[in-house]
């Protein structure tokens, strides 16, 4: 861990040339899953001249690496300059909400920099932040990611405790984040099935189930690169309870929403993830 703090004192332009570095190892030489983001990209945008495909996937592979010494980043950033970096508009959206003791449900997806975009709404939301998250195996970036994404009073909820967390916190007026877009990668998963991308794809109806749960509203927060090392998140609406029982408002309207995101800035989004695994989804031990 000293090594990585080490590595995040360095400034975000020293960052920004091994970002660079990286780039054209992962992109030209290890070619870095490059069938895969080829093939996910074809598929999502058939329309697309190729070249048209050919420059997203480019720009893709830019923003990846640049995602990654910005998370390095947050291991020693300070609050005022991520705060300056990652601006959050319409800000009076929380605010309203916190000042009714309004708790709300705080949807992301994997657009970059989704870790810029947890950290710095613990750093300046007027409410507390708990996000969902899935252990990974390895415990060293395990602690490493907990490491940062707690920084700043985040509160980490392990996925399978997320039913039994809530109600020990039901009294905190706090934004309840969970990024929903990714694969559900287990056959207990009860999942919801769209037509994204141009494509079936199987969501985590757990977004649905959370909601429907918390009676929250429910808030994507959209985050667009302004520019090298600087974003803005605005907030969209995506649901607003009561959410009927049999519902499913929020995990379909946030399928709409994460998708025009995505059409909007295709390059932000992480086409490096296997989204569409044609195998069957294995049973959880």
């Amino acid at each position: 861990m000293f090594f990585i703090r080490l590595l995040s004192r360095l400034s975000l332009p020293i960052l920004y040339k091994i970002s660079d570095i990286l780039f054209f190892i992962s992109f030209y030489l290890v070619r870095y899953r490059r069938k895969l983001v080829s093939s996910n990209l074809e598929r999502s945008f058939p329309d697309k001249a190729i070249m048209d495909r050919k420059q997203i996937e480019k720009e893709f592979y830019k923003n990846l690496c640049d995602y990654a010494v910005e998370s390095l980043k947050l291991v020693t950033m300070s609050k005022e300059e991520l705060n300056r970096r990652m601006v959050f508009t319409n800000p009076e959206v929380p605010q309203n909400f916190s000042a009714s003791n309004q708790s709300i449900l705080f949807l992301a997806s994997h657009q970059f920099n989704w870790e810029w975009l947890l950290v710095s709404a613990s750093a300046s939301f007027p409410m507390a932040i708990d996000f969902v998250y899935q252990p990974v195996n390895n415990k060293f970036f395990n602690d490493l990611i907990l490491n940062i994404r707690t920084r700043f009073g985040a509160h980490p909820i392990k996925r399978d405790e997320v039913a039994r967390e809530l109600i020990r916190r039901k009294d905190t007026v706090r934004g309840v984040a969970t990024v929903a877009d990714q694969y559900p990668g287990y056959g207990r998963d009860k999942k919801f099935i769209a037509r994204f991308l141009n494509q079936e794809t199987a969501f985590f109806m757990g977004t649905n189930q959370l909601a429907q749960l918390t009676q929250y509203p429910s808030v994507y927060y959209k985050p667009i690169k302004i520019k090298r090392g600087y974003y803005e998140a605005s907030p969209v609406i995506v649901a607003l309870p009561p959410y009927p029982k049999d519902s499913v408002e929020v995990i379909s309207n946030y399928v709409d929403t994460v998708e025009g995101v995505i059409r909007e800035y295709p390059a932000g989004w992480l086409w490096s993830h296997n989204r569409w695994k044609k195998r069957h989804l294995k049973k959880r031990s």
